[in-house]
């Protein structure tokens, strides 16, 4: 659908964000998201609650994470929690970041990123990885957290899969704000 590609393509940059803070070069600025993200707002009718999402999301996609923590503390339901999660766990702050995946719950994008993660690992050797972060075929978002901080650590050979698997993650998120 058109309205779905155009939001998604405010996540093409040329790689997905490190899982640290940044910034890498590649991403925009906050203003010229805020143009297209206006424009694109205006175009779909997007109510203004999930505005406030979508701009939180993509403004931490690009390395605005302050911009993006401003934005998702103020979303007081499970949506805003989940980036607010998000922002943590690249801030990084791992337990904090453990603190609002709880208040997220079991959240309606989990089972997306569930299958976008087990097709991944389909054509990667990490399959152990995938036990931990899908078991039974259920999204773990502990697990991943976990995982991000083993390789921040220690293992960061691990990176660019996981950098992927931010990728899955946030596309289903922005999936389940706007099901265009």
């Amino acid at each position: 659908m058109p309205g779905t590609d155009e939001i998604l393509s405010l996540l093409n940059t040329k790689e997905p964000p490190e899982l640290g803070p940044g910034p890498r070069p590649g991403v925009e600025s906050e203003s010229q998201l805020e143009g297209k993200l206006k424009a694109f707002f205006i175009a779909e009718e997007i109510p203004v609650a999930k505005q406030q999402l979508l701009r939180a999301l993509v403004l931490l996609w690009h390395d605005h994470l302050d911009s993006a923590h401003t934005i998702s503390q103020d979303i007081h339901n499970p949506d805003g929690s989940f980036v607010h999660a998000i922002m943590h766990r690249r801030e990084p702050d791992y337990g904090n970041s453990k603190y609002w995946f709880h208040r997220v719950g079991k959240h309606p994008a989990f089972p997306s990123i569930a299958s976008g993660v087990t097709t991944l690992f389909q054509s990667n050797a990490h399959r152990d990885l995938l036990k931990i972060l899908v078991p039974d075929g259920q999204w773990d978002p502990f697990a991943f957290v976990d995982s991000c901080e083993r390789a921040a650590n220690d293992a960061p050979a691990s990176e660019p899969l996981l950098r992927e698997i931010q990728r899955i993650e946030t596309q289903s998120l922005m999936k389940w704000i706007v099901p265009l």
